[in-house]
């Protein structure tokens, strides 16, 4: 015998058994979601098998409704990757990695085997660095990962890194070079027309010559490689190698003075260069879900960039990351991060601009302040650098890559490593791996952190999508459901339960391909293309009848759905 919800029940204790709403009653209560007013009385000749009410915000929000479950429907078909797909039918709901994985695109990586392999390695963003390559060489990398997606099912979406106008090196005559303890290199402004000298580098910046000093100290890359500046002829500026190390090609360049960075030239120089406005222009043409935009200091830069692209492109979904990789950045955080549509912690820089000690306190406080104001936050520089060279990582490297996880970043992020690395693949699976571990150790140990999400909403309907996120991810942690549903047209929903960092993956449903591949980025969501109306019922049906025929969902599964159409939160126990 079926029980159903007298008036104001909210979802998940009609159909179930008494000894099972015991249970339910107490663990709704303290999830906010259940009305003193509820009462519950049996009723004969119901279909038994689904817990069916539906606790949804009407237009004139003075009541709740009870929803009952329509006829089955198993029209219309619903994307997603192989590779997801079979890691739900083999390991289930609580297997599937919440962390997402963006991968720099290189010399090493740019084939459809090498970018298909990382597809299947766990890869949901390839990234493409406008200081490497040219146009050509990039399109054909985006059609690729198009391709791959428009075959093989997957969501990869593609995010475009500009060059940024910071003083930087030159490109080399080779993927990288190496400089050793005591050499002595030349760093010059001069162009010159035949190959570059034996240990001679070119810089961007025309003033760099008259800016340094003898005795200041040259850092390359965030200090992975160091100088000291011995004698300056012209336009060449000579420095001996202090700390030995690999030059990369662009790589940033900052100098320090009497134990403080010479910061005067950099802050006249503009955030979007002349090239990286050509870029920005290839990115939308191109059709890129995000570009990312090096050194920002301000939050009229983003202003200002977001305005260009809609000019630009009518109707464009294109999201812009701010990188979080400056002194200036770190002055301005807040603003920039609301500004933005959501930013990258770039350690490398940053560890340049700031005291090396001082850099996990600022990925700290970047990582919670994106999640408070729900933008999506990428860990990125150095996590496995190791790799470029040697197929294991360093024991600090995994910790590194253990404690962004558990400060529940959205996203980590490998640069050379998958770029021009030896051993891109086996990058991404010790990022894969060790995020599984320390997410499962986290849910397994119950460690919920206490952290206070403020209300973010402009309107008073989005302070109504917020609340039912919030108390959607509150039950499912309590009622220990096995996902969450959520049916977006724009995605926003999805993300406010991502923020909520539920202990249950969340499948997010979408009409739109770019919103699927944009949602990738987001922890916690597995995104999928699904047609849907704005009847709740209907898509529930549609959406099970087609998971449970790909054995992705399996009868007696708990699943809590939440949709942006209809304002509403349902909790259906799997027939």
């Amino acid at each position: 015998m079926a029980q159903s919800l007298h008036s104001f029940a909210p979802p998940a204790v009609a159909g179930a058994s008494t000894r099972r709403r015991q249970y339910l009653l107490p663990q709704l209560r303290r999830a906010g979601a259940l009305s003193p007013a509820v009462s519950i009385r049996p009723r004969s000749g119901r279909a038994a098998g689904r817990i069916s009410a539906t606790l949804f915000q009407s237009p004139d929000l003075d009541s709740t409704a009870l929803v009952q479950p329509p006829s089955s429907d198993t029209g219309g078909a619903i994307d997603v990757d192989s590779v997801t797909e079979a890691e739900l039918k083999e390991n289930g709901f609580r297997s599937t990695r919440r962390t997402k994985l963006v991968c720099t695109i290189g010399p090493a990586t740019c084939g459809a085997e090498q970018l298909e392999a990382l597809a299947v390695g766990g890869m949901n963003v390839a990234r493409v660095n406008m200081c490497h390559g040219t146009h050509e060489w990039h399109r054909e990398v985006i059609r690729q990962v198009r391709q791959l997606n428009e075959e093989k099912g997957y969501a990869v979406a593609v995010m475009m890194d500009t060059e940024g106008s910071e003083i930087h090196m030159g490109d080399l005559p080779t993927a990288s070079l190496r400089a050793e303890d005591g050499e002595i290199w030349t760093f010059s402004v001069r162009y010159f027309n035949s190959p570059l000298p034996e240990r001679t580098v070119n810089v961007n910046y025309d003033g760099f010559a008259e800016d340094v000093k003898v005795g200041d100290e040259l850092l390359v890359d965030g200090g992975m490689v160091r100088f000291d500046v011995i004698e300056k002829i012209g336009p060449d500026v000579k420095c001996r190698c202090t700390d030995p190390g690999l030059l990369l090609p662009r790589a940033n360049l900052t100098f320090w003075r009497d134990g403080s960075l010479v910061r005067e030239r950099n802050a006249m120089l503009p955030t979007i260069s002349s090239k990286d406005w050509l870029d920005i222009d290839f990115g939308i043409a191109e059709g890129v879900d995000f570009i990312a935009i090096s050194f920002v200091k301000s939050a009229e830069v983003i202003h200002h960039l977001k305005s260009y692209i809609a000019a630009r492109s009518r109707g464009s979904d294109i999201s812009v990351i701010a990188k979080i990789e400056s002194m200036d950045s770190l002055k301005n955080l807040e603003e920039i991060i609301r500004a933005s549509d959501g930013a990258m912690v770039a350690r490398g820089d940053l560890g340049a601009q700031i005291p090396l000690e001082q850099v996990p306190s600022a990925q700290q406080r970047i990582v919670k302040i994106c999640r408070q104001l729900n933008k999506p936050v990428i860990v990125a520089s150095q996590l496995l650098e190791s790799m470029i060279e040697y197929p294991t990582p360093t024991r600090a490297e995994v910790a590194d890559v253990s404690e962004a996880v558990r400060q529940r970043a959205d996203a980590l992020m490998l640069s050379g490593e998958s770029a021009m690395g030896q051993y891109p693949e086996k990058s991404l699976a010790i990022l894969r791996s060790v995020s599984i571990r320390i997410e499962r150790w986290w849910r397994e140990e119950k460690r919920y952190e206490a952290m206070e999400l403020p209300g973010i909403a402009s309107s008073f309907s989005d302070t109504v999508s917020e609340e039912i996120c919030n108390s959607a991810a509150k039950m499912a942690n309590n009622l220990g459901v096995d996902a969450l549903f959520v049916y977006t047209k724009t995605g926003h929903m999805a993300s406010l339960l991502s923020r909520c960092r539920p202990d249950c993956p969340i499948f997010a449903f979408t009409t739109s391909t770019s919103v699927r591949r944009r949602l990738n980025l987001q922890w916690g969501l597995i995104p999928f293309r699904l047609s849907f109306s704005d009847d709740m019922e209907s898509n529930l049906n549609r959406t099970i009848s087609l998971l449970k025929a790909r054995g992705m969902i399996q009868s007696g599964d708990l699943v809590i759905a939440v949709s942006d159409m209809l304002q509403s939160i349902q909790v259906i126990n799997i027939p």
